[in-house]
């Protein structure tokens, strides 16, 4: 009989959520960000539930068998486990796991072959998984101690670029009228404000108005942008050691900064190219996706 599948990728600032029957998916939904924070996996859990409930609602069931859910900040078994018990709770799904957003992706690229995946949201990682099976990481440390090269690090970036050029420290940018506007401030001691209190999800939310500037010529939006394409590059070729794969090691890039349209995978995409070390996958990574196969395995093996 076949088995209802629910797979969730879950983001900083998106989760999005498949339902399938065997390989056909059935219906989808997005939503906000429900990364996992230590000791909040309960708010994680309520926005995943609420955008699971209105994926199955699209596929026309009520509950599937197996859900796999791949969630930021899920790297520590505390996390996982809480959020497990979590969303059990909800009677989503007779069988709940919870892994890493970096893990579906891996499945998604690679099914359960060897490779690296890179990914740049919110936030920033390099995983990859050798021929043994075995995973190795390098990043993910969070917005204090690491995630270069991700939306918070560009956002934060910006800011800078902006309060610079108001000293007159660095050239004037088109980034100090965007991210006024994309702040909602109407000068730049509101900005000064909205920064003192800004989440890390809502500086990173500023980093697509930056790529968008520096698509339009900026070159101090530019500059930020080939530096987060360097620094997400360097997880990549730091990760290389561990792996002891013979090269050409392939590598995929995914999160909400890396889709098929966004300058900076482009920018990243050229730089893990130059490294003859690497083989560069220019397909699109759903992570989404890779939780279906994740669940399916689930699902063969119980």
């Amino acid at each position: 009989m076949a088995k209802i599948l629910i797979g969730a990728d879950v983001g900083g600032t998106k989760t999005a959520v498949a339902v399938a029957e065997d390989d056909k998916i059935l219906g989808r939904a997005d939503g906000s960000g429900g990364a996992v924070r230590p000791g909040r996996a309960l708010v994680a859990a309520t926005t995943i539930t609420e955008v699971v409930r209105r994926a199955l609602s699209a596929a026309g069931r009520l509950a599937g068998d197996v859900l796999v859910v791949g969630a930021a900040g899920a790297g520590r078994e505390p996390e996982r486990e809480e959020l497990r018990k979590a969303l059990r709770s909800e009677n989503l799904a007779a069988t709940v796991v919870v892994t890493t957003d970096i893990e579906i992706a891996l499945a998604a690229a690679f099914s359960d072959g060897p490779g690296i995946v890179v990914s740049a949201g919110t936030g920033s990682v390099a995983v990859g998984r050798d021929n043994a099976g075995k995973r190795h990481r390098i990043g993910g440390y969070g917005w204090q101690m690491g995630d270069e090269g991700s939306g918070y690090a560009i956002g934060r970036a910006a800011l800078g670029a902006v309060s610079r050029a108001v000293d007159a420290r660095s050239p004037k940018t088109a980034l100090s009228d965007r991210v006024l506007r994309a702040t909602r401030s109407s000068d730049f001691d509101e900005l000064v404000r909205w920064a003192a209190t800004a989440s890390p999800a809502e500086v990173a939310a500023l980093a697509p108005h930056v790529l968008a500037v520096a698509a339009d010529g900026d070159q101090l939006a530019q500059g930020i942008t080939d530096y987060a394409a360097r620094e997400l590059s360097q997880l990549a070729l730091c990760l290389l050691p561990k792996m002891k794969l013979t090269p050409p090691v392939p590598v995929a890039v995914t999160g909400g900064l890396l889709g098929p349209e966004q300058r900076l995978r482009k920018t990243l995409l050229a730089k893990l190219a130059e490294e003859p070390a690497f083989q560069t996958v220019d397909t699109a990574v759903d992570a989404v996706v890779g939780a279906l196969r994740l669940a399916a395995s689930a699902t063969s093996s119980a």
